[in-house]
């Protein structure tokens, strides 16, 4: 029996993640690395397992990721929200499931351009009157 693969890709900020998961291997690696090792806080680690333990499938896959830009946070959000989409299309039973935990939306906040003529995106040069 041929092995299973399955492929979804998962944004936050300015961070792609491009996550495949294959059936009958174990693990996750991310940028070749395990999650411990590249992200470093609990916070995020539990980020990046948050969909595989809601659905019950921690020990099933073997997950490569692939993720690139923006910060460490940025790119935990990226993996959690690839791997929710990688998992929605292994089975698409567990939308609900995904969808009520949040982790089907792609957070929509950005960094907010800087304006010509101010400082920053919304600070201002201060005003002299005389």
């Amino acid at each position: 029996m041929a092995e299973a693969s399955y492929y979804g890709t998962g944004k936050r900020k300015t961070s792609v993640a491009r996550v495949w998961m294959k059936s009958g291997a174990e693990g996750i690696l991310v940028n070749g690395r395990s999650p411990e090792e590249y992200f470093r806080i609990e916070r995020l680690i539990c980020m990046v397992r948050n969909p595989l333990e809601l659905t019950g499938t921690i020990s099933s896959f073997g997950i490569n990721i692939n993720v690139k830009g923006g910060g460490i946070s940025a790119q935990a959000g990226a993996v959690r929200h690839g791997i929710a989409k990688a998992l929605l299309s292994m089975d698409s039973a567990l939308r609900l499931k995904l969808k009520k935990a949040g982790f089907l939306t792609r957070d929509p906040r950005a960094k907010e351009r800087k304006k010509y003529g101010q400082r920053g995106a919304r600070a201002r040069y201060q005003f002299s009157k005389r």
